[in-house]
């Protein structure tokens, strides 16, 4: 799947794999991979400035740790993140019904 189709869609999608716990940049993009059976397949340059933009608007905070001898990011969902996800989640859905009405597959 394109980076591209994902256009709007990104920041709930990110946000959803970290609401299971803190998870390093790279850790999200292997969540994504895994949870979609590698169809999202998202290169850092896709992933890493939504991660900014996420920070930015307060959705995510970020710590910075070392393991294994390698500094990492590690994200984390905040309050307003939650509350955004639980939005787009319903933004989501109502989306999805509209679009499997018009195209008859509901």
């Amino acid at each position: 799947m394109k980076a591209s189709s994902l256009h709007g869609h990104l920041d709930a999608l990110i946000l959803s794999v970290v609401e299971d716990g803190p998870l390093h940049g790279y850790a999200i993009i292997e969540a994504l991979r895994a949870r979609s059976d590698g169809a999202l397949d998202l290169p850092t340059g896709t992933v890493y400035p939504a991660l900014r933009r996420l920070e930015r608007t307060g959705h995510l905070r970020s710590e910075w740790s070392n393991v294994a001898g390698r500094d990492r990011r590690t994200y984390r969902l905040t309050t307003g993140g939650k509350q955004a996800l639980a939005t787009q989640r319903g933004e989501w859905r109502e989306f999805r019904d509209v679009v499997s009405a018009v195209l008859g597959t509901a």
